[in-house]
């Protein structure tokens, strides 16, 4: 009988050894996956600075593509009014753009002052004002750099232009755009006709021709983009810098990174930093459901731990409680059989028997006979009442008769048990012979599991409603309030020494499996050396 318990202790260490391993391997994937969160966040804290740095910029680029363009619609022909409302839905779109210049070109004959036959008629400042535009005529940038480098540029477009075809994006942005920091120039697109035009008056000797064209230059501030910043769980603060700004006391605690802007403004960058802990947090809120699933799969795996645990504990006290049973039933049958094999033995034996010895023999035979008719009868009621096939034989009972009667059975084969009974009502409907069960179980009961000299039943019985309770309270032993729930399972035995012997642990169980067949329910208050009450409670109508 020691190998299911080595094997059951066996099993016992692998579930603790397989706790052990989850809870090692949930510390190394909480560690792990905590590192590579972090790893990810930082990875994106150095990526997805292109984002915030395309929805910044993406002003600039409406204004560059679409905004500027426009001018070529004009055809040349932007008077110093027409050139203030376009200047005006400028400042008005792009709070970026500080000023702007208009030139009005004319394109004649070269001459000396105008070698290219690229000249300036007029020059006009516009800048925005909180009350609308300032507009003002300023003719002292007729020799600024922008305006030659775009005269020299659109004169040669003139001379040496394919006319057969538009010119490409390329040659569009070659000629007609001029992008420096803080700065973008632009001259209208000719028509083709147009450029052919413009070639002859070059080219000729006449100079009562002129064409026109416009020129605008934008002056540009990026501390007036406003800036995006679509990451604001990665970038605690983004700003605008020079180029070549670069702090020196940047605090350790502080992460940063930088992406340069285009074009006009490409003399600056933006700037980003973020506190760690402020990293930190969003590193936290990220790991959290990844914690929550690990932490989920760790206790579905204790669970399944657990769950293997009891089933071996509930089959190791079974196999306990199988054991004894099968080792008490053993016993009871082993000491009736014997005592009848010698009473048998000596019935055929050779002597002669005197009559007082032959009914003695006689009488041994027949009450062991008794003890295992009594002890199966047990074990098959038992059955039937698990399997729910006895049938209640209800039968109107004479309660004071009924208590009496046990009461002087058990006077007779007890004579030092003191039995007391309070018997408050007369009449009870339910089945004699599985009352007498109760009675017959829960008085043994009392009488076996108590000291000597205080071997005592109190026996009351009231009505309460539509209800009737039994009440057997004795003085016995008592037992722990921890197996108090136990001693109504099968086969359960408390270890004391009145239960060493003599008990199979199916009288309990037999008492509670009948009290619930017949509806009703029993209930166990007990101390320790103080005593047990077992309390019973049927409907009246059984």
């Amino acid at each position: 009988m020691k190998a299911p318990n080595n094997l059951y202790r066996t099993n016992f260490t692998l579930i603790t050894a397989f706790l052990v391993l989850i809870t090692v391997t949930l510390v190394i994937a909480v560690f792990v996956s905590y590192k590579l969160t972090s790893r990810y966040v930082e990875n994106e804290f150095a990526n997805r600075k292109t984002e915030v740095l395309e929805q910044t910029i993406k002003p600039y680029y409406d204004f560059f593509q679409i905004k500027i363009p426009e001018i070529t619609s004009y055809q040349g022909f932007l008077d110093s009014a027409s050139a203030a409302n376009y200047s005006d839905t400028v400042f008005k779109s792009y709070p970026f753009v500080r000023k702007v210049l208009f030139y009005d070109i004319q394109i004649a004959n070269p001459t000396a002052a105008q070698p290219d036959g690229v000249g300036i008629k007029s020059i006009y400042r516009f800048k925005p004002k909180k009350t609308g535009i300032v507009g003002i005529k300023d003719m002292s940038s007729v020799n600024d750099d922008d305006f030659k480098q775009m005269a020299i540029k659109l004169s040669a477009f003139i001379r040496y232009a394919d006319t057969s075809r538009v010119p490409t994006q390329d040659e569009v942005f070659r000629t007609f755009y001029n992008v420096t920091p803080d700065k973008i120039s632009y001259i209208n697109i000719p028509r083709r006709e147009d450029i052919r035009i413009y070639r002859s008056l070059i080219r000729s000797k006449r100079s009562d021709g002129v064409g026109k064209q416009n020129m605008l230059t934008f002056s540009l501030d990026p501390h007036y983009l406003k800036v995006l910043n679509t990451h604001k769980e990665l970038y605690e603060e983004v700003t605008i810098q020079p180029v070549v700004y670069d702090p020196l006391d940047v605090a350790k605690e502080k992460v940063i990174t930088e992406a340069a802007l285009p074009g006009a403004f490409s003399n600056f960058k933006l700037y980003f930093s973020s506190e760690r802990a402020h990293l930190n947090r969003e590193i936290d809120r990220r790991y959290l459901p990844i914690g929550a699933i690990l932490m989920l799969i760790y206790f579905f795996l204790v669970l399944i731990s657990y769950l293997i645990y009891r089933n071996l504990n509930i089959n190791l006290k079974v196999f306990k409680l199988q054991y004894d049973f099968i080792n008490n039933f053993t016993h009871e049958f082993k000491t009736p059989v014997s005592v009848i094999k010698i009473a048998g033995s000596n019935l055929k034996g050779d002597a002669e028997l005197s009559e007082r010895q032959r009914k003695h023999y006689g009488k041994i035979l027949d009450e062991e006979a008794d003890k295992l008719n009594e002890l199966m009868n047990k074990l098959l009621s038992f059955t039937q009442l698990e399997n729910r096939s006895i049938i209640v034989k209800s039968e109107e009972i004479n309660l004071p008769e009924f208590v009496q009667g046990y009461i002087n059975t058990f006077k007779i084969k007890y004579p030092d048990f003191k039995l007391e009974a309070t018997v408050g009502v007369d009449k009870f409907n339910s089945d004699p012979v599985l009352m007498g069960s109760v009675f017959q179980n829960l008085m043994e009961n009392a009488y076996k599991y108590s000291h000597p000299g205080k071997k005592e039943l109190a026996i009351t019985i009231k009505q309460d409603k539509r209800n009737i309770v039994f009440s057997f309270a004795d003085k016995g032993i008592g037992m722990a309030k921890n197996e108090q729930g136990d001693v109504f399972k099968k086969f359960y035995r408390i270890q004391n020494q009145y239960n060493q012997n003599g008990s199979v642990g199916l009288g309990l169980a037999f008492c509670k499996e009948l009290v619930n067949y017949m509806g009703g329910t029993i209930l166990l208050n007990s101390r320790i050396n103080e005593g047990s009450t077992f309390i019973i409670t049927l409907p009246m109508e059984n």
